[in-house]
């Protein structure tokens, strides 16, 4: 390429984003432009700095990896996201390619394996750890046990988001502020949600959302 790529690491762990920027300043090719801590500031940062590829985290306090990728994808839909994560459950992969990722690679594999991933992304290519990707293909041939259906499947990005901060313990004035809308809008979403759901209570709710990952309780090591 006549020019490096550029690069925004998004995770909420400092110390992680340290290093995969020190891993990737050995590359020429690469250069890291900007950081961001979670999901909303990784919009900002998108939309600030326009990079060729984004390496995205999943799990991650208010807007998770899955909410940021959907809304950047919708933007710039010529940013590549490259997920970077511990999670190798097939269900949190499938999620990630439906939403339009150029990859997903494990946080256990990192080094040639990124840089490899990141020029594959960047080339308009596509990325799979080799230790996932099996799993992957298999799921799209129809092989496995039969399909159940998923009452995520029902939730839209926006219910996903309210359901991880309410999850998270935040008050619907909390909710509003950090979504920019209203209070009357949080309480009619959370409405909709536990209709589709069938929850009745803010445990019934946290429980969904600890069982479908949309928050982690070993959050700390994603």
């Amino acid at each position: 390429m006549d020019r490096r790529t550029r690069i925004v690491i998004v995770d909420d762990h400092a110390m992680v984003r340290e290093g995969i920027a020190l891993i990737l300043s050995m590359y020429e090719d690469v250069e890291v432009v900007g950081e961001a801590a979670d999901g909303k500031e990784a919009i900002e940062k998108v939309n600030e700095l326009f990079p060729d590829v984004v390496v995205m985290d999943i799990a991650m306090p208010g807007i998770g990896g899955l909410e940021a990728t959907a809304e950047i994808l919708k933007k710039h839909p010529g940013v590549r996201v490259l997920v970077l994560s511990q999670y190798d459950d097939k269900e949190y992969v499938s999620r990630f390619l439906k939403a339009g990722v150029s990859g997903y690679i494990l946080k256990k594999a990192v080094g040639g394996e990124l840089i490899n991933a990141i020029r594959g992304v960047r080339d308009g290519g596509f990325y799979l750890s080799p230790s996932i990707a099996s799993a992957v293909v298999d799921g799209y041939l129809g092989k496995g046990p039969p399909k159940v259906e998923d009452p995520l499947e029902k939730i839209t990005l926006r219910e996903r988001e309210i359901i991880k901060l309410i999850a998270e313990g935040k008050s619907y004035k909390e909710i509003a502020s950090f979504l920019d809308i209203s209070v009357k809008t949080v309480v009619t979403h959370h409405t909709h949600i536990a209709e589709k759901l069938n929850t009745h209570s803010r445990a019934e709710l946290i429980k969904f959302a600890i069982q479908k990952g949309i928050i982690r309780l070993d959050s700390p090591d994603n």
